[in-house]
């Protein structure tokens, strides 16, 4: 049972994205918005995450 870095890896980019979700549901952006963020984290794991992370909405609710 030789899993290597690549299990490690593929958990490491799950918790990103849900992490990522999360903070998305939570953003003071419009539904349309958090959809479309949604949207590109979950089709693209990797480059949704990097994208919403340096171009996504900030802020949460008060």
């Amino acid at each position: 049972m030789n899993f290597g870095y690549n299990g490690l890896l593929g958990l490491l980019i799950l918790a990103g994205d849900v992490w990522a979700i999360i903070n998305i549901f939570q953003s003071s952006a419009s539904n349309e918005k958090k959809l479309i963020w949604i949207l590109a984290v979950l089709l693209l794991p990797v480059l949704g995450l990097i994208l919403w992370f340096f171009l996504g909405p900030r802020g949460g609710k008060a």
